[in-house]
């Protein structure tokens, strides 16, 4: 049926199969509406009965009912709309080139005549003999182009030796050799290599896109990480400007106890001197009556009941000397370049604790891996020595020699760290190790087999390297803390509880998986019966 003018209105009262206005609209059990011919037909080639909208399944063939609402509105659009063909040329469409004024849509192109007809202008090419031989086909737009210039033919085939069309009088003369093939024939080859080069552009679209992202996520790791830098840097900053501020105390103190210490020193002398003083203020209230006295016998008399003075002291050489402060202010700077160095150190490596602590990973042992006669938690964080050796299946991924056990992540790139309790223990060792080391033992523990660990024994601290490294022991570790740098080749160990750094290997060139690797060695008859635990970072300023 005639189709009515497109508008919103039309679209509610269009069947979704037809597209066209409702005829007997019947609705389905989910509440959706069809033509009554449409959907008895779209359900007569379907294995099951559903839905074309929603694809709500039937069990039975639903017995849909006339929907009166919609029937009604249906018929009054009909009334309300006028129903006609339309004159004008849609887009897409090929115009009459006869018509004047409104142009009416062709429905024929002559290739003779190079013209395109509507159905009223193409009336004399199907009355007339001589027009009823030119040669019509379905309408075409720029038929100029589409002929041969120089046999004024339709270019209906397409030269594979010279990549253009041609006509078919092309192929008797200058393409008489050459392969050709119909139009369409290779419409489709250039087509599908269209399709092909579209979905490259997207790939290489998509992958640029991607570039994009991940260096923007670059920049804003970077910025957070650059504020972390700052953060660490302020603190310690802080902890230097607090230690200086210290040695400044400390320095301010020494001088002015030295200036007291002068000052009771002058104290003193000035009270001895205001004694002597006293004493001769005595002894010249006794002397002067008795130099002005005329009486001889008196005078005699009383000089020998004086008082010999006690003997002088010879004030000429002591003085008050000014406290030397030389070399105070050079030693107070020594030791605050000492302090500055210790605290410096301290507060880098606690700042570089921090920062590794960051690439945290979970981790957890793997059972497969570990020695007959470990004995591993069921969380799998803990591992120790057992009294007994377990019957177990064999497994080459299993140690037999080495009382080891890996853990089941592996790591191939980029950085990671965690970190094992070693409390309580005297002996351990842990790290990281190649994937495809030597299990079954027979092989030295060194960076050159693949093994990348710190062991510790008799109070002794070394690193497997070539040839083995002792490594200082501060104090009695609780915590160690293991960073790898794949990428970079650095393995690295922390004694988290005192916040330093323990040993670092560094230009390595991994090449395979590394799997951290866990040893809580023989318990030594219960003196080193406690486990090594896979703990939680705590970040602590």
């Amino acid at each position: 049926m005639a189709s009515a003018n497109i508008s919103w209105s039309e679209e509610n009262f269009s069947c979704p199969i037809c597209l066209d206005v409702f005829s007997s609209p019947v609705s389905t059990p989910c509440g959706h509406n069809f033509c009554r011919t449409c959907i008895n037909k779209f359900w007569d080639e379907q294995v099951q009965c559903k839905c074309p909208i929603c694809n709500k399944i039937f069990d039975t063939r639903p017995d849909p009912q006339v929907n009166i609402l919609v029937s009604e509105m249906a018929d009054q659009f009909r009334t309300t709309v006028r129903v006609k063909e339309k004159p004008c040329v849609e887009p897409g469409e090929v115009p009459c080139d006869v018509c004047t004024g409104t142009q009416l849509k062709a429905v024929k192109s002559c290739l003779v005549c190079l013209i395109s007809y509507c159905q009223t202008h193409l009336e004399p090419h199907q009355r007339v003999a001589g027009l009823k031989k030119h040669r019509l086909v379905e309408p075409m737009d720029r038929l100029e182009d589409r002929m041969c210039k120089k046999h004024d033919r339709l270019l209906e085939l397409f030269c594979k030796t010279e990549q253009e069309c041609v006509c078919l009088f092309c192929t008797e003369t200058d393409h008489k050799s050459h392969p050709v093939v119909p139009l369409k024939e290779e419409y489709e080859v250039k087509t599908a290599l269209l399709g092909k080069i579209e979905a490259e552009v997207q790939q290489m679209i998509q992958e640029r896109k991607l570039k994009i992202k991940e260096i923007k996520d670059k920049v804003e790791f970077n910025k957070k990480d650059a504020d972390g830098v700052i953060a660490d840097g302020g603190q310690v900053f802080t902890a230097l400007m607090r230690c200086v501020e210290k040695c400044r105390d400390d320095f301010n103190q020494t001088v002015k106890e030295r200036l007291k210490t002068t000052e009771k020193q002058a104290e003193d002398l000035i009270k001895e001197l205001e004694q002597e003083i006293e004493a001769l203020t005595n002894r010249s209230s006794e002397v002067k009556p008795l130099s002005h006295t005329k009486d001889h016998l008196h005078l005699l008399q009383a000089f020998r009941s004086l008082k010999d003075p006690p003997p002088p002291r010879d004030w000429t050489t002591v003085e008050v000397r000014p406290p030397s402060y030389a070399g105070t202010l050079r030693r107070s700077l020594d030791q605050l370049e000492e302090t500055l160095n210790m605290e410096m150190k301290k507060l880098r490596e606690a700042a570089e604790l921090k920062r590794v602590q960051q690439y945290e990973v979970d981790v957890t042992l793997d059972p497969d891996t570990a020695h007959p006669q470990l004995i591993l938690s069921e969380d799998g964080k803990q591992v120790h020595y057992g009294d007994e050796e377990k019957e177990l299946p064999d497994n080459p991924q299993r140690f037999t020699l080495f009382t080891c056990v890996l853990t089941r992540q592996s790591f191939s790139s980029g950085r990671f760290y965690f970190e094992v309790q070693v409390k309580d223990k005297t002996k351990w060792w842990l790290g990281v190790v190649r994937e495809f080391i030597n299990r079954s033992g027979g092989t030295k523990c060194s960076t050159h087999t693949g093994y990348w660990t710190l062991s510790y024994y008799n109070d002794v601290l070394v690193f497997s390297g070539v040839p083995h490294v002792r490594v200082p022991l501060r104090a009695e570790l609780q915590k160690v803390g293991v960073f790898v740098d794949y990428d970079e080749g650095l393995v690295s160990f922390y004694d988290v509880e005192a916040r330093v750094h323990i040993y670092s290997a560094t230009g390595y060139t991994f090449t395979e998986p590394l799997y951290p690797i866990l040893c809580p060695m023989y318990h030594g008859i219960g003196t080193n019966s406690a486990p090594l635990i896979i703990s939680p970072v705590n970040q602590t300023d």
